[in-house]
């Protein structure tokens, strides 16, 4: 009588047997899953994580009083800004306690569903930008200042030195990007 040769195999290796002869496989395969997944969990520099400020003047006021509103091409400058940020992920939008600052920011938050947090312009743009810096190590932060104000407050974060706003100028655009190393790049863009 012939043994099936299926019976056979079986006899030949018992379950003991068999997983002496595949320990060795199953090493290998385990170690390559450990090499595939730590490579998966390191980044390089240009993937670090990094915080994004886009400061911005904001748009054109009414008149020359303390606290005015915006005019009506300074409503109009503020729906762009929304059209130019539309695609960005905002993680925060900030604007100092005036009108024309609120009324700028105020359709950019509604756009991301944000609420505008009013910080204080007279606050020392240092401070200030040590405080978005440790509250937003990722993301961007949409930031609605004055002409004296945003300057100081992009020089403060990047750590390197940014020209002065004309008073006439309402469409610079200064988007500081700090790396987790605390390294910074600007892109300073004027826009009519």
């Amino acid at each position: 009588m012939h043994d099936d040769p299926g019976q056979a195999l079986m006899r030949r290796f018992r379950f003991g047997e068999t997983v002496a002869v595949h320990r060795p496989l199953l090493r290998l395969v385990a170690l390559s899953m450990l090499l595939v997944l730590g490579a998966c969990a390191t980044t390089r520099d240009d993937e670090s994580p990094s915080a994004t400020f886009v400061l911005v003047r904001h748009a054109e006021k009414a008149d020359d009083t303390r606290d005015p509103p915006l005019s009506p091409a300074g409503l109009k400058r503020a729906e762009r800004l929304v059209k130019k940020l539309r695609d960005t992920p905002l993680a925060a939008v900030y604007a100092s306690n005036f009108k024309r600052t609120q009324q700028t920011a105020a359709p950019v938050a509604t756009a991301h569903r944000l609420t505008v947090i009013t910080y204080d312009a007279a606050k020392p743009a240092a401070e200030f930008a040590s405080q978005l810096r440790t509250a937003h190590r990722g993301g961007t932060v949409l930031v609605v200042g004055h002409s004296n104000t945003i300057p100081p407050l992009a020089a403060a974060l990047c750590g390197c030195e940014i020209g002065p706003t004309a008073d006439s100028e309402y469409g610079r655009r200064i988007t500081v990007r700090v790396l987790a190393d605390g390294r910074a790049t600007v892109d300073d863009r004027r826009e009519p």
